[in-house]
């Protein structure tokens, strides 16, 4: 559902109907938090969900390098240049409608089995543009 973050009438100024007004609307985050080195098939994990999420028609999905951070096994993975780590954390972000989403979940369920991390987060979409409600409506039109 989009909605015009606009004030109430009462409030209104002539910059209210300003051309880039912005327009919000629900949605789902899935984080995928793997290692760098973890591979399904000889292809990283965190490309098999970019082209899963592709083929499953989600609106994008973004992969972010981590410089530090551990997981399950308790070691520390760094970028620092002592380190030398070849297993950095990477997160896997992708935000779309709860229903795509959910959808999703069980095509990237045995690429996380052994370890990977799956977050999700409610959070709004917020568009702006002249009219953020027709992006959104030839978005819906284009599925």
């Amino acid at each position: 559902m989009t909605t015009p973050n606009t004030p109430d009438a009462s409030s209104t100024s002539s910059t209210s109907n300003a051309p880039y007004t912005p327009y919000t609307e629900r949605a789902l985050r899935l984080t995928v938090l793997v290692g760098e080195s973890d591979v399904w098939h000889h292809r990283p994990v965190f490309t098999e969900i970019v082209h899963r999420a592709h083929r499953a028609g989600l609106s994008g999905a973004s992969v972010l390098r981590g410089i530090e951070g551990f997981g399950a096994s308790s070691m520390i993975h760094t970028q620092r240049l002592l380190s030398l780590s070849e297993d950095l954390p990477v997160a896997v972000v992708i935000v779309d409608e709860e229903e795509r989403v959910r959808a999703f979940l069980p095509l990237i369920a045995e690429l996380v089995a052994d370890g990977g991390r799956v977050v999700l987060d409610a959070c709004e979409i917020v568009r702006f543009g002249t009219d953020g409600r027709e992006r959104t409506e030839e978005r819906d039109r284009d599925r």
